[in-house]
């Protein structure tokens, strides 16, 4: 007997999460550890939160993520985007009330890129007069 599982990707900044929705009671997976532990912050932990919570459906599943590349609050995002998609799947109907809330759409702020003769992307060397 085969399993219902659904899968959605989410991608911020540089991080992906591969995200899978499974029938359960409401425990966060992220990397094989509890989300609170993984993120560390409550604040991380709130906003991986949010579309369950939004779409009341936090107690019915499980969710299963491996997220890599970015930092912590990246990851949080891409965790974010990723289980919205996979209620998606789940349930067609929640995409409205998902996509009016915000959810569904890739933040596409990336950080910019050094130039050169700068030290950061726009942090230029200190001015010496002499």
């Amino acid at each position: 007997m085969e399993q219902v599982r659904f899968y959605g990707t989410g991608r911020r900044k540089n991080a992906v999460a591969r995200v899978y929705l499974v029938p359960g009671e409401g425990k966060v997976t992220v990397n094989d550890r509890e989300a609170g532990a993984y993120f560390g912050r409550k604040v991380l932990e709130v906003l991986v939160r949010q579309p369950l919570e939004l779409t009341g459906l936090a107690s019915r599943f499980n969710v299963y993520a491996r997220v890599k590349g970015g930092g912590l609050s990246g990851q949080a995002g891409a965790l974010k985007q990723g289980i919205a998609r996979a209620m998606v799947e789940a349930d067609p109907n929640l995409r409205g009330l998902l996509k009016r809330a915000g959810f569904l759409t890739r933040d596409p702020r990336m950080k910019e890129r050094r130039k050169y003769g700068l030290k950061k992307a726009r942090r230029a060397p200190q001015f010496s007069k002499r």
